[in-house]
């Protein structure tokens, strides 16, 4: 098995910005060892899945940027099912405010 350094550059103390036409590219940098770091190797190369560790970060990001869209989403749902399921009479005004913070908690 390849050993990987420790320091990965993606997440961590040093934190970069640089402009680009469209987006924005941001450079990190993340220390981890150990298992964490077999882990990581095993997940990139030839024998992973990842051609790359920026790669494989990348995925993991958006797996988890997408969980937490839906989980918001389910929630929005869950109350608007009890919402409609509620007698007329129970419901009052909220602000967007009060909503947001109801659902944020």
């Amino acid at each position: 098995m390849v050993r990987l350094a420790c320091v990965f550059n993606f997440a961590y103390l040093e934190y970069y910005q640089t402009e680009a036409t469209m987006s924005q590219t941001t450079t990190m940098t993340v220390r981890i060892s150990g298992a964490l770091s077999e882990f990581v190797a095993s997940n990139v190369g030839e024998n992973g899945s990842y051609e790359n560790i920026s790669e494989y970060v990348r995925d993991l990001i958006r797996r988890d940027k997408e969980r937490a869209e839906r989980e918001a989403f389910d929630r929005l749902k869950a109350e608007l099912t009890r919402a409609f399921a509620s007698p007329e009479e129970s419901y009052r005004s909220l602000t967007a405010a009060e909503v947001i913070a109801r659902n944020r908690g």
